[in-house]
């Protein structure tokens, strides 16, 4: 249902996880990126290259590091990405009903919790 919803933007949920960290925090490392998104920082280097393809991210290099940054189409894709999650929270609401529902995220929350201690 994800990648459903997601591939409105032309994304997969990881580009999405992707593009909105970067936009929520412009300038970030592909090192946080890597600890927030809990991929392998070779996978991030290959995911924010794909979105620099599309035209959505930026690398800058500052000094020894380098800060990754949105572009002016990625407030209108980041629109399109909240839709989706939108979209996806409400198909699975409708099958789960709001206790599944809320037992689901409370679930995924200390999964993600307890694999990055």
């Amino acid at each position: 249902m994800a990648d459903e919803e997601f591939e409105k933007a032309g994304l997969t949920s990881s580009y999405a996880f992707l593009l909105m960290s970067v936009s929520d925090e412009p300038g970030i490392s592909p090192s946080e990126l890597s600890e927030q998104l809990s991929l392998k920082p070779s996978t991030i280097t290959r995911l924010i290259i794909k979105m620099e393809g599309k035209g959505l991210l930026r690398r800058f290099q500052n000094g020894k590091y380098i800060e990754v940054y949105p572009t002016k189409q990625t407030p209108s894709t980041v629109k399109v990405v909240k839709e989706a999650w939108s979209n996806l929270y409400r198909r699975y609401h409708a099958i789960l009903g709001d206790e599944l529902t809320q037992r689901l995220s409370n679930d995924v929350n200390e999964t993600v919790i307890k694999l990055t201690e």
